[in-house]
């Protein structure tokens, strides 16, 4: 009997805390989606600022620009800091912080270009919260559940979708301030729920270094800058089409707009809901057979692509094909990532490889417009882009490969 009871006891333990583990998921890809929602705020609106503020094409891409280089470069500290203080610490922090510039925005900042750079700035502050959720989210899972807990969290991107969708439709329903000040007051209300529910896992560990001795040894760090690669062309793709692909559609297939912006919202969310699933089967078969597959994908359709098919059905099953790949790929990454980095690093390595990601989205538009504006035409650089994923079957099977057959359990590559 006591036996039986001491058995019991375990289960209702684990039980327990698994659920506290999903609540903690839970709160922070909620929490990731909030502050994503608020950090692409601008985006939607850069049309409407031209027209107002009178702003050439460069200048809006500068506003649209700003927020996200902050908050892609603002990750690497940020996870540092996660390492030392906490998820429980941070997210709330980030959060409140976040309110400032959009209430500034909302409520005053909209009168200049001047105005809207220097809310910009800060409002990429929001963009960080990816490397603080990474860390947090690791801590409170097994090494066999981080894949997929990892990927649930990643999923939180998708508050960009949020903002596309309303953000336009709020400003014509009700003023300019209003979406910047819903915004806000969603931003504060998960800053309070935050502080008062979230917890650090227990036995989390916790880096003792400086900030930049931490930051100059995760640099030291093998799987720091294979990540960075990976992600640079997983995340940083789909970035690149999610920004990209509406005037891609339109100038190569002479869609109109609402069509070709439809389009890419269905390349958006397929990437987004293909990203748990790429760290579930990295939690299966291993990160490195799903970064070969997903990039194998990426290298066959990308060159399929640069060949113009037709739209229908070649074209689009192309760009699906690639979605899925890229959300999937953005998802093993992390489950790599997890499972190679050190305990201590994990929020480190995740600032890094976050702002690799979020940089690497501005190299293929701009390769692209450059490429078309000299040979009218896309094909070369989609044909890049295919070269660059086979370089990444490449890596993934030699270095990555090695790096992880290291780290893993005996018999998980």
């Amino acid at each position: 009997m006591k036996g039986r009871s001491t058995v019991e006891s375990g289960r209702t333990a684990t039980g327990r805390t698994d659920s506290r583990a999903m609540l903690m998921l839970v709160l922070a890809t909620a929490g990731f989606a909030v502050n994503f929602w608020a950090w692409a705020l601008l985006s939607p609106l850069g049309p409407r600022f031209k027209e107002l503020l009178g702003l050439s094409a460069p200048q809006q891409a500068l506003l649209v620009a700003v927020p996200v280089i902050v908050g892609s470069l603002g990750r690497i500290p940020v996870g540092a800091l996660t390492d030392r203080y906490g998820g429980r610490v941070m997210f709330p922090l980030v959060s409140a912080v976040t309110v400032v510039p959009v209430l500034f925005i909302g409520v005053a900042g909209q009168t200049s270009l001047t105005a809207l750079l220097a809310g910009g700035f800060f409002l990429g502050v929001a963009g960080t919260a990816f490397a603080v959720g990474v860390p947090f989210v690791n801590a409170w899972f097994p090494p066999h559940r981080r894949g997929l807990a990892v990927g649930i969290f990643g999923a939180g991107m998708g508050g960009t979708a949020i903002s596309a969708l309303t953000t336009v439709g709020l400003v014509e329903r009700g003023g300019a301030a209003l979406p910047f000040v819903i915004t806000a007051v969603v931003l504060a209300l998960y800053a309070v729920v935050a502080w008062l529910v979230l917890r650090d896992a227990p036995g989390r560990s916790v880096a003792g270094q400086p900030l930049l001795a931490r930051l100059a040894a995760t640099a030291r760090l093998p799987i720091t800058w294979q990540a960075c690669l990976l992600y640079a062309a997983s995340f940083g793709g789909y970035v690149a089409f999610s920004v990209y692909l509406p005037a891609y559609l339109q100038t190569g297939y002479g869609l109109e707009q609402a069509d070709a912006a439809y389009r890419m919202a269905g390349f958006v969310v397929l990437a987004v809901l293909m990203r748990p699933l790429g760290g579930w089967l990295s939690d299966r078969i291993g990160p490195v057979r799903v970064l070969t597959g997903v990039f194998a994908v990426v290298a066959v359709m990308a060159a399929v692509q640069a060949l113009t098919p037709a739209l229908m059905p070649v074209g689009t099953v192309a760009f699906l094909s690639m979605a899925a790949a890229l959300g999937a790929g953005s998802g093993a990454t992390f489950a790599l990532v997890a499972q190679a980095a050190p305990a201590d690093k994990v929020g480190s390595v995740t600032g890094l490889v976050g702002a690799a990601g979020g940089l690497g989205g501005f190299v293929p538009p701009l390769v692209m417009g450059f490429i078309y504006g000299r040979l009218g035409s896309y094909g070369l650089g989609l044909a890049l882009l295919a070269g660059t994923a086979a370089l990444a079957v490449v890596l993934t099977l030699t270095a990555v490969r090695a790096l992880a057959a290291r780290q893993a359990p005996a018999g998980r590559p």
